[in-house]
Protein backbone atom coordinates (compact mmCIF):
# COMPACT_ATOMS: atom_id res chain seq x y z
CA UNK A 1 0.00 0.00 0.00
CA UNK A 2 3.03 2.34 0.14
CA UNK A 3 1.66 3.56 -3.54
CA UNK A 4 -1.73 4.00 -2.97
CA UNK A 5 -3.27 7.15 -1.20
CA UNK A 6 -3.47 6.35 2.87
CA UNK A 7 -5.90 3.53 4.06
CA UNK A 8 -8.57 5.54 5.12
CA UNK A 9 -8.84 7.65 1.97
CA UNK A 10 -8.89 4.29 -0.27
CA UNK A 11 -11.21 2.78 1.90
CA UNK A 12 -13.91 4.86 1.07
CA UNK A 13 -13.28 3.78 -2.63
CA UNK A 14 -13.83 0.46 -2.46
CA UNK A 15 -17.00 -1.44 -2.22
CA UNK A 16 -17.78 -5.36 -2.65
CA UNK A 17 -21.27 -7.25 -3.90
CA UNK A 18 -22.21 -10.43 -2.75
CA UNK A 19 -20.87 -12.04 -5.03
CA UNK A 20 -17.25 -10.94 -4.06
CA UNK A 21 -16.85 -8.39 -6.90
CA UNK A 22 -14.56 -5.67 -6.15
CA UNK A 23 -16.05 -2.15 -7.17
CA UNK A 24 -13.40 1.25 -7.38
CA UNK A 25 -14.64 4.38 -7.63
CA UNK A 26 -12.62 7.92 -8.12
CA UNK A 27 -9.86 5.81 -9.68
CA UNK A 28 -8.91 5.14 -13.20
CA UNK A 29 -7.05 2.45 -14.24
CA UNK A 30 -4.53 4.64 -16.56
CA UNK A 31 -4.08 7.33 -13.71
CA UNK A 32 -1.67 6.71 -10.83
CA UNK A 33 -2.20 6.49 -7.20
CA UNK A 34 0.66 8.73 -6.02
CA UNK A 35 1.40 12.10 -7.24
CA UNK A 36 -2.08 12.95 -9.67
CA UNK A 37 -1.93 16.07 -8.24
CA UNK A 38 -0.19 18.70 -10.45
CA UNK A 39 0.08 21.62 -7.88
CA UNK A 40 2.74 21.64 -5.95
CA UNK A 41 2.46 22.70 -2.03
CA UNK A 42 -1.61 22.72 -2.60
CA UNK A 43 -2.37 22.39 1.53
CA UNK A 44 -0.23 25.53 1.56
CA UNK A 45 2.25 24.05 4.52
CA UNK A 46 5.42 24.66 2.60
CA UNK A 47 6.84 28.16 3.56
CA UNK A 48 10.49 28.41 3.03
CA UNK A 49 10.57 31.93 2.61
CA UNK A 50 8.48 33.35 5.37
CA UNK A 51 7.59 31.18 8.14
CA UNK A 52 4.88 31.92 8.17
CA UNK A 53 5.25 35.69 8.85
CA UNK A 54 2.91 38.25 6.92
CA UNK A 55 4.18 39.10 3.29
CA UNK A 56 5.10 42.45 2.34
CA UNK A 57 2.62 43.80 -0.42
CA UNK A 58 4.19 47.34 -0.71
CA UNK A 59 6.72 46.76 -3.01
CA UNK A 60 6.96 44.98 -6.76
CA UNK A 61 4.32 43.91 -9.39
CA UNK A 62 4.71 39.96 -8.22
CA UNK A 63 6.05 38.28 -5.20
CA UNK A 64 5.60 34.68 -3.56
CA UNK A 65 3.95 33.88 -0.44
CA UNK A 66 3.98 30.28 0.54
CA UNK A 67 6.27 27.58 -1.77
CA UNK A 68 5.32 28.04 -5.36
CA UNK A 69 2.11 30.33 -5.00
CA UNK A 70 2.83 34.07 -6.68
CA UNK A 71 0.84 37.23 -6.03
CA UNK A 72 0.76 39.18 -9.25
CA UNK A 73 -0.64 42.89 -8.12
CA UNK A 74 -0.84 45.86 -10.99
CA UNK A 75 -1.41 48.04 -7.67
CA UNK A 76 0.65 47.73 -4.24
CA UNK A 77 -0.93 47.75 -0.54
CA UNK A 78 -4.21 47.02 -1.45
CA UNK A 79 -4.50 43.65 0.83
CA UNK A 80 -2.02 41.55 3.19
CA UNK A 81 -1.09 38.07 2.95
CA UNK A 82 -0.20 35.10 5.33
CA UNK A 83 -0.23 31.60 5.49
CA UNK A 84 -2.91 30.88 8.38
CA UNK A 85 -4.16 34.40 8.32
CA UNK A 86 -7.19 35.04 10.70
CA UNK A 87 -6.13 31.79 12.60
CA UNK A 88 -9.49 30.18 11.41
CA UNK A 89 -10.18 26.45 11.64
CA UNK A 90 -9.31 24.73 8.33
CA UNK A 91 -11.04 22.46 6.55
CA UNK A 92 -11.02 18.82 8.37
CA UNK A 93 -7.64 17.14 6.82
CA UNK A 94 -5.80 20.04 6.63
CA UNK A 95 -3.63 22.47 8.70
CA UNK A 96 -2.64 25.35 7.07
CA UNK A 97 -4.16 27.64 4.15
CA UNK A 98 -3.28 30.61 2.61
CA UNK A 99 -5.44 34.25 3.79
CA UNK A 100 -5.90 36.97 1.79
CA UNK A 101 -7.67 40.43 3.64
CA UNK A 102 -8.82 43.86 1.46
CA UNK A 103 -6.75 46.53 2.88
CA UNK A 104 -9.67 48.95 1.59
CA UNK A 105 -12.73 49.17 -1.16
CA UNK A 106 -10.34 49.21 -3.90
CA UNK A 107 -12.37 49.96 -7.49
CA UNK A 108 -9.98 47.77 -9.85
CA UNK A 109 -9.06 49.54 -12.98
CA UNK A 110 -9.90 48.32 -16.45
CA UNK A 111 -6.53 46.81 -17.31
CA UNK A 112 -5.41 45.76 -13.35
CA UNK A 113 -4.95 42.91 -12.10
CA UNK A 114 -4.72 40.95 -8.77
CA UNK A 115 -4.57 37.36 -9.13
CA UNK A 116 -2.79 34.34 -6.58
CA UNK A 117 -1.12 31.65 -9.22
CA UNK A 118 0.89 29.06 -9.41
CA UNK A 119 3.41 28.23 -12.48
CA UNK A 120 3.03 24.30 -13.65
CA UNK A 121 6.16 23.38 -15.22
CA UNK A 122 5.98 21.85 -18.49
CA UNK A 123 7.76 18.61 -18.00
CA UNK A 124 5.20 18.11 -14.86
CA UNK A 125 2.07 18.35 -17.86
CA UNK A 126 3.45 16.79 -20.91
CA UNK A 127 1.60 13.41 -20.25
CA UNK A 128 -1.68 15.79 -21.06
CA UNK A 129 -1.35 16.25 -24.80
CA UNK A 130 -2.41 20.03 -24.76
CA UNK A 131 -2.08 21.67 -28.07
CA UNK A 132 -2.92 18.40 -29.80
CA UNK A 133 -5.72 15.91 -30.63
CA UNK A 134 -5.27 13.84 -27.94
CA UNK A 135 -5.45 16.59 -25.75
CA UNK A 136 -6.89 15.18 -22.19
CA UNK A 137 -9.29 16.76 -19.41
CA UNK A 138 -8.08 17.81 -16.35
CA UNK A 139 -10.26 18.66 -12.71
CA UNK A 140 -9.31 21.13 -10.89
CA UNK A 141 -10.72 20.99 -6.99
CA UNK A 142 -9.89 23.09 -3.75
CA UNK A 143 -11.59 24.37 -0.55
CA UNK A 144 -12.35 27.88 -0.27
CA UNK A 145 -13.69 29.89 2.21
CA UNK A 146 -14.84 34.20 1.97
CA UNK A 147 -16.61 36.66 4.01
CA UNK A 148 -18.04 37.58 0.53
CA UNK A 149 -20.77 35.27 -1.60
CA UNK A 150 -21.07 35.20 -4.71
CA UNK A 151 -19.66 34.07 -8.46
CA UNK A 152 -15.88 34.22 -7.95
CA UNK A 153 -13.18 33.06 -11.06
CA UNK A 154 -9.84 31.88 -12.33
CA UNK A 155 -8.50 30.49 -15.31
CA UNK A 156 -5.83 28.55 -17.24
CA UNK A 157 -3.49 30.19 -19.52
CA UNK A 158 -0.57 28.91 -21.25
CA UNK A 159 3.13 30.46 -21.28
CA UNK A 160 2.85 33.90 -22.99
CA UNK A 161 -0.59 33.92 -21.93
CA UNK A 162 -1.77 33.07 -25.70
CA UNK A 163 -4.42 30.67 -24.86
CA UNK A 164 -6.88 31.17 -21.54
CA UNK A 165 -9.65 29.08 -19.98
CA UNK A 166 -11.76 31.00 -17.48
CA UNK A 167 -14.04 29.31 -14.89
CA UNK A 168 -16.21 30.51 -12.29
CA UNK A 169 -17.81 29.06 -9.10
CA UNK A 170 -19.87 29.82 -6.31
CA UNK A 171 -19.33 30.35 -2.66
CA UNK A 172 -22.91 30.02 -1.05
CA UNK A 173 -22.29 30.67 2.47
CA UNK A 174 -20.16 33.59 4.03
CA UNK A 175 -17.15 32.53 6.41
CA UNK A 176 -17.40 28.97 5.98
CA UNK A 177 -15.35 26.42 3.97
CA UNK A 178 -16.77 25.03 0.59
CA UNK A 179 -14.87 22.55 -1.66
CA UNK A 180 -15.00 23.34 -5.42
CA UNK A 181 -14.56 21.21 -8.26
CA UNK A 182 -14.02 22.12 -12.17
CA UNK A 183 -13.69 19.76 -14.81
CA UNK A 184 -12.08 21.07 -17.79
CA UNK A 185 -11.71 19.87 -21.57
CA UNK A 186 -8.02 19.71 -22.62
CA UNK A 187 -6.74 22.79 -25.32
CA UNK A 188 -6.29 21.35 -28.85
CA UNK A 189 -4.92 24.12 -29.79
CA UNK A 190 -1.94 26.50 -29.38
CA UNK A 191 1.47 25.62 -27.94
CA UNK A 192 1.81 24.51 -23.90
CA UNK A 193 5.26 23.95 -23.23
CA UNK A 194 6.84 20.30 -21.86
CA UNK A 195 10.49 21.37 -20.79
CA UNK A 196 11.03 23.44 -17.38
CA UNK A 197 9.03 26.82 -18.75
CA UNK A 198 5.48 27.36 -17.56
CA UNK A 199 3.40 24.56 -18.79
CA UNK A 200 -0.26 25.77 -17.07
CA UNK A 201 -0.85 29.13 -15.25
CA UNK A 202 -3.75 28.67 -12.85
CA UNK A 203 -4.83 31.77 -11.22
CA UNK A 204 -7.31 32.38 -9.10
CA UNK A 205 -8.93 36.42 -9.27
CA UNK A 206 -9.16 38.48 -6.25
CA UNK A 207 -9.92 41.55 -8.54
CA UNK A 208 -9.55 41.43 -11.91
CA UNK A 209 -10.62 44.77 -14.56
CA UNK A 210 -12.94 44.42 -17.67
CA UNK A 211 -9.96 44.32 -20.08
CA UNK A 212 -9.19 41.26 -18.52
CA UNK A 213 -12.26 39.22 -18.58
CA UNK A 214 -13.92 37.64 -20.90
CA UNK A 215 -16.45 34.60 -20.81
CA UNK A 216 -16.19 31.71 -18.91
CA UNK A 217 -16.22 28.14 -20.07
CA UNK A 218 -13.94 27.72 -23.44
CA UNK A 219 -10.75 28.13 -24.57
CA UNK A 220 -10.12 31.46 -26.71
CA UNK A 221 -7.07 32.68 -27.19
CA UNK A 222 -7.66 35.89 -25.13
CA UNK A 223 -4.85 37.07 -22.55
CA UNK A 224 -8.08 36.85 -20.29
CA UNK A 225 -7.80 36.27 -16.40
CA UNK A 226 -11.18 35.89 -15.05
CA UNK A 227 -14.43 35.50 -15.88
CA UNK A 228 -16.71 39.24 -16.50
CA UNK A 229 -18.10 40.38 -13.38
CA UNK A 230 -16.46 37.94 -10.49
CA UNK A 231 -16.50 39.03 -7.38
CA UNK A 232 -13.55 41.49 -6.28
CA UNK A 233 -12.03 40.77 -2.65
CA UNK A 234 -10.37 43.72 -2.73
CA UNK A 235 -13.57 45.72 -3.50
CA UNK A 236 -14.55 45.48 -0.20
CA UNK A 237 -12.75 46.35 2.48
CA UNK A 238 -11.34 44.05 5.09
CA UNK A 239 -13.11 40.86 2.83
CA UNK A 240 -11.28 37.96 3.29
CA UNK A 241 -10.51 35.15 0.72
CA UNK A 242 -8.97 31.84 1.85
CA UNK A 243 -8.27 28.91 0.11
CA UNK A 244 -6.31 25.29 0.46
CA UNK A 245 -6.27 21.66 -0.66
CA UNK A 246 -5.50 23.00 -4.19
CA UNK A 247 -5.10 20.12 -6.53
CA UNK A 248 -5.51 19.64 -10.56
CA UNK A 249 -5.56 16.36 -12.13
CA UNK A 250 -5.92 14.91 -15.18
CA UNK A 251 -9.26 13.29 -15.87
CA UNK A 252 -12.92 14.12 -15.30
CA UNK A 253 -13.15 13.17 -11.12
CA UNK A 254 -12.09 15.05 -8.53
CA UNK A 255 -10.10 12.87 -5.84
CA UNK A 256 -9.41 13.15 -2.52
CA UNK A 257 -6.78 15.36 -2.14
CA UNK A 258 -3.38 13.82 -2.36
CA UNK A 259 -0.98 14.56 0.89
CA UNK A 260 2.16 13.54 0.19
CA UNK A 261 4.60 13.18 3.13
CA UNK A 262 6.31 16.62 4.14
CA UNK A 263 9.33 15.88 3.14
CA UNK A 264 8.56 14.87 -0.38
CA UNK A 265 6.39 18.37 -0.85
CA UNK A 266 9.21 20.42 0.74
CA UNK A 267 11.78 18.41 -1.45
CA UNK A 268 9.70 19.43 -4.55
CA UNK A 269 9.45 22.60 -3.60
CA UNK A 270 13.17 22.94 -3.19
CA UNK A 271 13.61 22.12 -6.87
CA UNK A 272 12.12 26.15 -7.13
CA UNK A 273 13.68 27.55 -4.22
CA UNK A 274 15.98 26.45 -1.46
CA UNK A 275 17.42 28.21 1.69
CA UNK A 276 21.33 27.61 2.52
CA UNK A 277 22.59 26.97 5.61
CA UNK A 278 25.95 28.74 6.37
CA UNK A 279 29.06 26.85 5.67
CA UNK A 280 32.61 27.20 5.39
CA UNK A 281 33.87 25.79 1.49
CA UNK A 282 37.71 25.27 0.95
CA UNK A 283 38.62 27.38 -2.76
CA UNK A 284 41.60 28.69 -4.33
CA UNK A 285 41.93 32.49 -4.74
CA UNK A 286 41.97 34.58 -7.95
CA UNK A 287 44.52 37.37 -7.67
CA UNK A 288 44.25 39.13 -10.78
CA UNK A 289 39.90 38.81 -11.21
CA UNK A 290 39.84 39.07 -7.01
CA UNK A 291 37.22 36.31 -6.78
CA UNK A 292 37.11 32.85 -5.57
CA UNK A 293 34.52 29.96 -6.63
CA UNK A 294 32.79 27.38 -4.39
CA UNK A 295 30.49 24.08 -5.39
CA UNK A 296 27.86 24.50 -2.96
CA UNK A 297 25.57 21.48 -2.34
CA UNK A 298 22.24 21.53 -3.30
CA UNK A 299 19.06 19.43 -1.40
CA UNK A 300 17.66 18.63 -4.58
CA UNK A 301 18.69 19.42 -8.18
CA UNK A 302 16.96 22.69 -9.36
CA UNK A 303 14.66 23.24 -12.08
CA UNK A 304 17.17 25.79 -13.82
CA UNK A 305 20.38 28.20 -12.46
CA UNK A 306 19.54 30.10 -9.77
CA UNK A 307 20.02 33.24 -8.47
CA UNK A 308 20.97 34.95 -4.77
CA UNK A 309 20.95 37.56 -2.72
CA UNK A 310 23.75 39.32 -0.97
CA UNK A 311 25.65 38.46 1.84
CA UNK A 312 28.79 38.09 4.12
CA UNK A 313 31.27 36.09 2.47
CA UNK A 314 34.73 36.62 3.98
CA UNK A 315 38.12 34.96 2.72
CA UNK A 316 40.80 33.46 4.43
CA UNK A 317 44.07 32.30 2.77
CA UNK A 318 47.88 31.84 3.73
CA UNK A 319 49.26 35.15 2.81
CA UNK A 320 46.63 37.22 4.44
CA UNK A 321 44.21 37.84 7.16
CA UNK A 322 40.93 37.51 6.80
CA UNK A 323 39.12 39.66 3.98
CA UNK A 324 35.70 41.03 4.18
CA UNK A 325 33.63 40.92 1.10
CA UNK A 326 29.87 41.66 0.93
CA UNK A 327 28.75 41.04 -2.66
CA UNK A 328 26.04 38.86 -4.66
CA UNK A 329 27.52 35.25 -5.78
CA UNK A 330 26.81 34.63 -9.74
CA UNK A 331 26.33 31.31 -10.06
CA UNK A 332 26.70 28.37 -12.48
CA UNK A 333 24.71 25.45 -13.04
CA UNK A 334 24.06 22.05 -15.29
CA UNK A 335 20.42 20.64 -14.79
CA UNK A 336 20.43 17.65 -12.53
CA UNK A 337 23.42 17.89 -10.28
CA UNK A 338 23.31 17.66 -6.94
CA UNK A 339 26.01 21.27 -6.42
CA UNK A 340 25.96 24.49 -7.42
CA UNK A 341 29.39 27.05 -8.37
CA UNK A 342 29.59 30.22 -6.80
CA UNK A 343 31.66 32.43 -7.72
CA UNK A 344 32.00 35.64 -5.63
CA UNK A 345 33.29 39.15 -7.25
CA UNK A 346 34.68 41.63 -5.42
CA UNK A 347 37.42 41.00 -3.18
CA UNK A 348 40.38 43.50 -2.65
CA UNK A 349 44.01 42.13 -1.64
CA UNK A 350 43.51 38.41 -2.78
CA UNK A 351 46.67 36.47 -3.25
CA UNK A 352 46.72 34.61 -7.54
CA UNK A 353 46.59 30.85 -6.69
CA UNK A 354 46.30 30.23 -3.03
CA UNK A 355 44.61 27.86 -1.27
CA UNK A 356 41.22 29.44 0.88
CA UNK A 357 38.82 29.04 2.86
CA UNK A 358 35.45 30.88 2.59
CA UNK A 359 32.75 31.26 5.23
CA UNK A 360 29.48 30.94 2.70
CA UNK A 361 26.75 33.23 5.07
CA UNK A 362 23.31 32.12 4.81
CA UNK A 363 22.00 32.58 1.31
CA UNK A 364 18.94 31.42 -0.58
CA UNK A 365 18.80 29.59 -4.12
CA UNK A 366 15.76 30.72 -6.44
CA UNK A 367 14.99 29.13 -9.62
CA UNK A 368 11.48 29.79 -9.68
CA UNK A 369 9.78 29.92 -13.29
CA UNK A 370 8.32 33.67 -12.74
Amino acid sequence: MTKARNIAELANDISVDSNRDVTLSNLRSDQPMMFRNKIINGDMRIDQRNAGASVSTSSGSNFYTVDRWRMYQSQVSKYTIQQNQGSVTPPAGFVNYLGITSSSAYTVGSSELFVLQQFVEGFNIANLSWGTANAQPITISFWVRSSLTGTFGGSLLSNGNARSYLFSYTISAANTWEQKTVTIAGDTSGTWLTNNGIGINLNFGIGVGSSLSGSAGSWSSNSYFSPTGATSVIGTNGATFYITGVQLEEGTVATPFEHRPYGTELALCQRYYQKLEPAIFACTTNGTEQLTSVGVPLSVSMRATPTGESGDFPCWHSTANVIQNTTTPVFSYTAGRSSVRATINGYSGLTDNRVAVVYFGANVLDAEIG
